[in-house]
C-alpha cells in the first residue's frame, strides 16, 4: 500500500486507474471500515481510503480536539485489509484556505434527526465528501464510493448530492457490522467505560422493540410508541435524541398502515459522555 499526503500525489497515483473504489474515514478504524475496504476490492481497479478528521462537521462543544489519531495503526490494518492507496492530507492540505464555499443539502433532509441535533453537521460532511470526490475522482469517467448503513441519513444525503450533481460516482452502501451482543462497530465506541460498553447494545435492543411493534400498527400509534421507547431507555440511564420510524427512501413519517412499507427505525442517545446512534430496516 502506498500513503500519499498531497493532492498532487494523490492524484499523480491515481493516474493510471480507471475506476477508483474509495471509502472516505476520518481514521480510528474498525471491523466496519474495513469490511468496505475489502468490498471496494471487488469494485474497482484500484482501492483508496482517505483517512482525515474534518473540522467542519464538528460544533464547537464537540469532541474533534479529542477525537482519536491512530495513522499508524490504521495504515496497518487497511493494509492487511487490501488498500493499495491511503490518503492521509494534513488540514492545510485539504483546506489551504477557509472553506467559505461549502455544499448545503436539502433541509427537508438534512434538517431533521441528526440535522436537529447537530446543527450544520451535514453541510459539513456534504461540503468534505465532495472534495474528497474531487480529489480522488477528477480525471476519472467512473469510480465507485462506498459507505456504511450505520451512518443513515449520512449515507441518503450522499447519494441525492451525487444524483443532483451528476457525479459520474456509483454510491455503495455496505452492512453495519456489529459486535456479537448486537453493538454498531463506531469510533465512537472506545470512549465507553467497561459498564457502559455493557450497557450500550440496550440501544440497537431498543430499535428491534420498536420495529417489531410497529409492524403491526398504524401510523397514528407511532407517536406512543416511539416515547414509550425512548422513555424505556430514559429508565435504563441513556439521554435518548431521539428513537423513531421513518420511511426508507426520505426520512419523512409514514403515513396509514405500516404493514409491507419500507421502514427503518433510527435512534441516538448518550449513554454518559458517548452519543451513539444506530438503526434498523424492516
Amino acid at each position: 500500500m502506498k500513503t500519499v499526503h498531497t493532492l498532487a500525489q494523490l492524484r499523480a497515483a491515481l493516474a493510471p486507474s480507471q475506476r477508483p473504489a474509495f471509502v472516505a474515514t476520518m481514521g480510528n478504524l474498525h471491523q466496519g471500515h474495513l469490511e468496505l475496504v475489502r468490498q471496494a476490492r471487488t469494485l474497482g481497479d484500484i482501492t483508496v481510503a482517505s483517512i482525515f478528521v474534518n473540522r467542519l462537521q464538528f460544533a464547537p462543544h464537540e469532541d474533534f480536539d479529542s477525537y482519536p489519531r491512530t495513522l499508524q495503526a490504521d495504515a496497518q490494518q487497511l493494509q492487511e485489509a487490501g488498500c493499495d492507496l491511503l490518503f492521509a492530507p494534513s488540514e492545510t492540505e485539504l483546506y489551504p484556505q477557509p472553506q467559505t464555499f461549502k455544499v448545503v443539502p436539502d433541509a427537508a433532509l438534512a434538517d431533521i434527526l441528526e440535522g436537529h441535533f447537530r446543527p450544520g453537521f451535514f453541510t459539513g460532511v456534504c461540503t468534505v465528501v465532495m472534495k474528497l470526490f474531487q480529489a480522488v475522482f477528477a480525471g476519472h469517467s467512473q469510480g465507485v464510493a462506498l459507505f456504511g448503513m450505520k451512518d443513515y441519513q449520512q449515507q441518503l444525503i450522499i447519494g441525492q448530492m451525487v444524483r443532483q450533481f451528476a457525479l459520474p460516482i456509483e454510491i455503495v452502501t455496505g452492512q453495519t457490522r456489529r459486535a456479537p451482543d448486537g453493538l454498531a462497530l463506531s469510533s465512537r465506541n472506545g470512549y465507553l467505560s467497561p459498564a457502559e460498553r455493557a450497557q450500550a447494545p440496550a440501544l440497537y435492543q431498543a430499535l428491534r422493540q420498536l420495529a417489531t411493534q410497529a409492524r403491526a400498527a398504524d401510523a397514528s400509534a407511532l407517536p406512543a410508541l416511539q416515547q414509550q421507547a425512548e422513555q424505556a431507555l430514559a429508565a435504563q440511564g441513556w439521554q435518548p435524541d431521539y428513537l423513531t420510524v421513518r420511511r426508507r427512501s426520505d426520512l419523512l413519517e409514514p403515513q396509514g398502515p405500516l404493514s409491507g412499507q419500507a421502514l427503518v427505525a433510527l435512534g441516538a442517545a448518550r449513554l454518559g459522555r458517548t452519543r451513539l446512534i444506530d438503526n434498523l430496516e424492516f
